[in-house]
């Protein structure tokens, strides 16, 4: 499995500005065969932080996700918003299991 996570700074209004085409990515990114999970997340303490996470089967999927239609459409869409991604990694990882 793979892990994928990241931060990205955001302007005083990116997040409004880009709430339909975050959740047009989310949506449609969580359908995807091979997407296990796919979210962002508005940091508590700095809500000019937004944490990036997503979780793949394998190589492949993340390979598919890169191609899709929506993801040229969401990359389109962020350039005209005051988003800056700080990082962004992709971790292997095995299935986990459950804490106490």
């Amino acid at each position: 499995m793979l892990i994928v996570t990241g931060t990205a700074k955001l302007g005083s209004d990116a997040l409004d500005a880009g709430r339909d085409a975050l959740t047009k990515m989310i949506t449609a990114s969580r359908a995807e065969e091979g997407c296990l999970h796919y979210s962002y997340a508005q940091d508590v303490l700095d809500p000019t932080l937004l944490h990036i996470t997503e979780k793949f089967v394998d190589d492949a999927a993340l390979a598919f996700h890169f191609q899709t239609p929506h993801m040229a459409e969401f990359q389109a869409a962020l350039s005209d918003l005051d988003i800056n991604v700080i990082e962004v990694a992709k971790h292997q990882a095995d299935d986990g299991s459950p804490l106490p």
